[in-house]
């Protein structure tokens, strides 16, 4: 045996007898006691998250990110609860699962998404809802099973204005008025259970008829889309002659107003004149009489067309004068 050897053996039999002292162990014991200490007191509450600490079961204080600390050896406790900016998803109808790096999902999960529809067609509705943990203490100690909870009130309330609707109104003109109420009728019902979320989105993704009758349910989508597409081109010709002819009628009322106050204007005129003719008439009949007579003959004489004079009196072959050149 060497000396290195020899040493070896002699260091781990010292070694042996150290350990066994009441001091080393009283050391031992001090060093694990401290550790555990450590690391029962002292925790890392992560930035998405938040930390509810408890004092022998009662609520203390709520932490948010950073390094924190908490009495040893169960005298208070913490729960890791994920912070208020943090959205959580459910779904309804369909379960996204992921293998690998690509997500795969799982649809036609009948049991929540079949329905029966306000004209009694059965239609399968697949949707999302999101929320955020508002209220971390709220949400640990109101309701034990919390997920099963959110998940049947979020049910019952899409069956409900489902169950309000008919197939084709649900499938169009009512989908958005749907997630609308469905997230009003759930931060009720959640509020009043005391549960500390707030639903922030309610989508519903998939809506469809079941495989029986899609078939014919594509028709009739495909009949409402045509007659959109023709009430759309109505519109559009509608739009394109319209304003034509409320202009040509704007222009024709233009056109009569202009010859109704130029026949009104006239017609003021020929009074006007004939009043102040006979005003002179009054004055001096014989004279205005003579001078109208006068003006009567100049008209006739400067006509355009040369004029004829017949003479009244006879009564057989009518003898005319052309005056003429």
């Amino acid at each position: 045996m060497t000396d290195y050897e020899m040493y070896l053996r002699n260091l781990s039999r010292r070694f042996q007898q150290k350990i066994k002292t009441p001091k080393f162990i009283f050391i031992l014991a001090a060093i694990i006691f401290v550790l555990v200490t450590v690391f029962s007191t002292i925790f890392v509450v992560d930035e998405t998250e938040q930390a509810v600490i408890t004092r022998l079961g009662s609520y203390k204080t709520t932490l948010g990110p950073g390094l924190h600390y908490k009495l040893p050896f169960g005298l208070e406790k913490k729960y890791i609860v994920p912070g208020a900016k943090v959205v959580q998803t459910e779904q309804f109808g369909f379960k996204t699962t992921k293998s690998g790096v690509v997500n795969t999902y799982q649809n036609n999960i009948s049991s929540e998404s079949t329905m029966l529809t306000g004209d009694l067609n059965i239609v399968d509705v697949e949707w999302i809802i999101q929320y955020r943990i508002v209220d971390p203490v709220a949400w640990l100690f109101t309701v034990e099973e919390k997920e099963q909870t959110i998940r049947d009130i979020s049910r019952s309330v899409i069956n409900t204005l489902v169950g309000d609707r008919a197939i084709l109104n649900i499938m169009g003109s009512e989908r958005s008025n749907i997630e609308s109420l469905a997230m009003t009728m759930m931060n009720e019902q959640f509020k009043q259970l005391g549960m500390g979320i707030n639903i922030i989105a309610v989508k519903l993704q998939n809506i469809v008829p079941p495989a029986g009758v899609q078939s014919a349910f594509e028709d009739v989508n495909k009949a409402i889309q045509d007659m959109n597409r023709f009430i759309n081109e109505g519109k559009e010709k509608y739009n394109a002659e319209i304003p034509k002819a409320k202009g040509e009628a704007e222009r024709q009322i233009q056109v009569a107003d202009g010859y109704a106050a130029e026949r009104v204007n006239r017609a003021k005129g020929d009074v006007a004149r004939f009043n102040s003719v006979y005003d002179e008439y009054v004055k001096a009949p014989s004279v205005t009489r003579e001078r109208l007579y006068l003006e009567a003959m100049e008209e006739i004489f400067n006509a355009g067309k040369d004029p004829v004079l017949v003479d009244k009196n006879l009564e057989n072959v009518i003898p005319f004068k052309n005056l003429g050149e």
